[in-house]
C-alpha cells in the first residue's frame, strides 16, 4: 500500500468551504479511481489566521496513483478553483510505503 500526502495552506476562515470543495473534487476523484483505498483531509490551525491542510490518500500501488495523477505522479494535482483558496501551491506530493498498522479509519 502507498500513502500519498499533499500539504498546503488556506485562510482559517475558509476551512468549511474548502473542505466541501475538496470533497467534491479531489475526494470524488480519489474514490472513483480503481485502486484507491480511501482518503482523509486534516486541518491544523497555525495561529496566524491560516490553516495547514493535509490530504492523505491510500492506494494499492504506484500504477493506480499514475491513473489518478498522470505519469508525473510526484507533482501535485490541482483543480480550477484552487487559487481561490490556496495561499501557496506546493509543486509536489510525498509518497510513502505503508509498512504496518491497522489502516485508515473514517471518523
Amino acid at each position: 500500500m502507498i500513502l500519498r500526502r499533499w500539504v498546503g495552506r488556506i485562510r482559517a476562515a475558509d476551512e468549511a468551504e474548502y473542505r466541501a470543495y475538496i470533497a467534491a473534487t479531489g475526494g470524488d476523484d480519489y474514490l472513483s479511481t480503481p485502486g484507491n483505498l480511501g482518503w482523509q483531509m486534516l486541518f491544523r490551525d497555525l495561529g496566524d489566521g491560516t490553516s495547514e491542510v493535509t490530504t492523505l490518500s491510500w492506494w494499492t500501488n504506484l500504477e493506480v496513483i499514475k491513473a489518478f495523477a498522470g505519469e508525473d505522479y510526484e507533482r501535485a494535482r490541482y483543480y480550477p478553483e484552487d487559487d481561490r483558496f490556496l495561499l501557496d501551491r506546493p509543486p509536489g506530493v510525498d509518497h510513502f510505503r505503508v509498512a504496518d498498522g491497522s489502516g485508515p479509519l473514517k471518523g
